[in-house]
């Protein structure tokens, strides 16, 4: 474990401080290293050229970690969201942290029983950082053993995929790209730390925070680029946060695979592959394994003149709602023991891919999607006209539709992670500037127990829950995670 590291009293009590940063050229030849090997086509047993479709889920596991471990929020150690369920909440909370903590670990009792049946599991997993901290530190060590069982054993983890998410959780449209790039990096650095350089050179497909998909041109570049260098190879995109560039609709084939392409102002091009999770009721969709159901109604399709099955894509909650407490286990299991073997069976992301690629496809044959409204700018802008012309053209567009935005689209879609969170975006726009301006501009090593502390606050205090909720305790947490950092900050030349 790294080493314990006293902050400034006036920043909090001290921190034993998850593996974030420092050792990112050795993460980043391993990626270099790995890309492009198939890792799950070797042991597939999918006929892909005999299926008609097939189905894959994912699990978003979170919880944010809050200042709340001691009487005075100013003193208050950090712990886990679910810590403070089952020490200080209601009944309730007591209650469901509990079936939390067996939703963490769950999978695999499920995915090894069912593979010692000889069936074919498949699920995606995706667990923030936050949460895998603060998991550790409450020392509820079954998870991590159960966890670490069908990540590292070669037995089982042909059916597991490992999504990249943001650490703390953090919505990309909202969050300075210098930041987000962090977030991405100290989630592999973390995963690593637990789970070993191996199973991250698995991990290929990346899971934005509450489905969050930057759409001004600018940004959405940057995040692209961003998955891109970090050595992810496709993202998840919500069904309505894309646009078909010359029409602006919404994809027409939604179980295909497509190529998210953006254009930055400045001119440039970078391009991701994309699945799509289709709308709906995520949590109960899931629990009830309804994407297999509805890739059993599905033909294959023809692309590129190849013959092709298509594929149903899903991600919910994976420990919130009566539904997934209660009712995925049985439904699962009954899935796995239908699909197994049959024209219609469970495939993860990445094993897909590598099918679909091994069958002659080419990453341009994959039709192109764009993140929403962006067409509205590209009618009346060209790439390479510069940051400052797209910035008054945006202006002008929001004038002439109240409907018009560049905040992003979710799977909410019905909330701005910018708007109404003022009084606590001042405070993070502060640290993250303080951040830039004293620890990367100045080259200060990522080892550097200073550098680490202050990056722990900052990505901290960047997690969704904060800005969802953006009143009362949530507020006073978020601010009061930036005040640690700032302290920090402030005390370094």
């Amino acid at each position: 474990m790294p080493e314990n590291i006293q902050s400034q009293a006036p920043a909090g009590p001290a921190l034993d401080l998850p593996e974030i940063c420092g050792r990112e050229h050795e993460l980043e030849q391993l990626i270099k290293e790995t890309s492009g090997r198939p890792v799950f086509l070797p042991s597939s047993k999918i006929d892909f050229a005999r299926i008609r479709g097939a189905a894959t889920a994912a699990l978003h596991m979170h919880q944010p970690l809050i200042p709340a471990g001691g009487g005075d929020i100013k003193s208050a150690d950090i712990i886990s969201n679910l810590q403070y369920m089952m020490e200080a909440g209601s009944d309730e909370d007591r209650y469901n942290a509990t079936i939390f903590h067996q939703c963490y670990k769950r999978m695999g009792r499920y995915i090894k029983q069912l593979v010692d049946e000889g069936l074919e599991p498949r699920i995606m997993l995706e667990y923030s950082g936050t949460l895998l901290y603060g998991l550790k530190r409450m020392g509820l060590n079954d998870v991590f053993e159960e966890l670490r069982s069908i990540t590292c054993n070669p037995k089982y983890w042909q059916a597991v995929e490992w999504l990249g998410c943001p650490w703390g959780h953090a919505v990309a449209p909202s969050t300075p790209v210098q930041d987000f790039r962090l977030h991405v990096r100290a989630w592999q650095h973390h995963f690593a730390s637990l789970f070993g350089t191996e199973a991250l050179a698995r991990v290929r497909g990346f899971s934005p925070s509450e489905m969050a998909l930057p759409n001004h041109p600018d940004v959405a570049y940057e995040f692209v680029r961003t998955l891109k260098e970090c050595g992810y190879w496709w993202v998840l995109v919500q069904e309505h946060t894309v646009e078909q560039p010359h029409n602006g609709l919404g994809p027409e084939y939604k179980h295909l695979p497509h190529r998210l392409v953006c254009r930055k102002s400045s001119g440039e091009t970078v391009s991701i592959i994309a699945l799509i999770k289709t709308q709906g009721s995520d949590t109960k969709l899931v629990a009830q394994m309804q994407p297999w159901f509805e890739a059993r109604g599905l033909s294959r399709h023809t692309l590129a003149g190849k013959s092709i099955p298509l594929l149903v894509t899903q991600i919910a909650d994976g420990e919130n709602g009566g539904v997934m407490m209660n009712e995925f286990p049985g439904k699962y299991i009954e899935v796995v023991r239908q699909a197994s073997s049959s024209d219609t069976p469970l495939m993860n992301g990445s094993e897909y891919l590598e099918h679909l690629f091994a069958a002659g496809i080419k990453e341009q044959d994959l039709p192109v999607l764009q993140p929403i409204k962006q067409k509205a700018i590209w009618d009346r802008f060209t790439p390479g006209e510069g940051s400052e012309k797209l910035t008054s053209l945006i202006e002008e567009l929001k004038k002439q539709d109240h409907r018009f935005h560049m905040e992003g689209g979710s799977w909410t879609n019905n909330i701005s992670w910018v708007r109404g969170y003022e009084n606590l975006l001042g405070p993070m726009e502060k640290v993250s500037s303080l951040f830039n301006e004293k620890a990367l501009k100045k080259g200060l090593p990522a080892s550097d127990p200073n550098y680490r502390a202050a990056l722990f606050y900052l990505l901290c205090s960047q997690t969704s829950c904060y800005r969802y909720w953006g009143q009362g305790r949530w507020t006073d947490y978020g601010r009061e995670i930036c005040r640690r950092a700032e302290a920090i900050l402030s005390k370094l030349p």
